[in-house]
């Protein structure tokens, strides 16, 4: 019942094992950064929507109020009734109470701003939560952000 292999039926040699895993190595040093940077990608991606999402309560706040918040009041003045209550003020201008970034940290909202050409700064610290940084640990912000070359 038993059949025996003849000699040139061995099976895989060293060779062949060797280059399928050499090949698997391969695919797997590609592969592997992408999954490995995905959730940094989408923190930084919702940060940019959430600093958008922000810019546009501040806006329609401005617009309402007649001037931006206090730095005193921050980002809180969109969501509840800052004391003494403005004339004006009709919100919450945010659907959800968030100032803190996909890291944890709170939003740095300063007004007036010293960017030119900008009312106000608001921006994330990014991953790191230091001021500054490259790659994920760089700052997200409200202006754009000028790049030495």
């Amino acid at each position: 019942m038993l059949k025996r292999l003849k000699s040139d039926e061995a099976g895989l040699t060293l060779i062949e094992i060797t280059i399928v895993i050499v090949i698997l190595g391969l695919l797997a040093s590609f592969i592997a950064p992408r999954v490995l940077n995905a959730p940094d990608k989408a923190k930084v991606a919702k940060a940019k929507l959430e600093i958008g999402a922000l810019e546009n309560a501040l806006e329609m706040y401005a617009i309402e109020v007649g001037d931006y918040p206090t730095v005193e009041q921050n980002l809180r003045a969109l969501w509840e009734a800052p004391n003494p209550e403005p004339e004006n003020w009709n919100g919450p201008y945010l659907r959800k109470q968030s100032f803190t970034d996909p890291w944890g940290n709170n939003y740095v909202y300063a007004y007036p701003g010293i960017h030119a050409g900008y009312d106000y700064d608001l921006y994330s610290f990014g991953k790191d939560g230091k001021e500054g940084g490259q790659g994920f640990n760089a700052d997200i912000t409200s202006w754009i952000q000028e790049v030495d070359q």
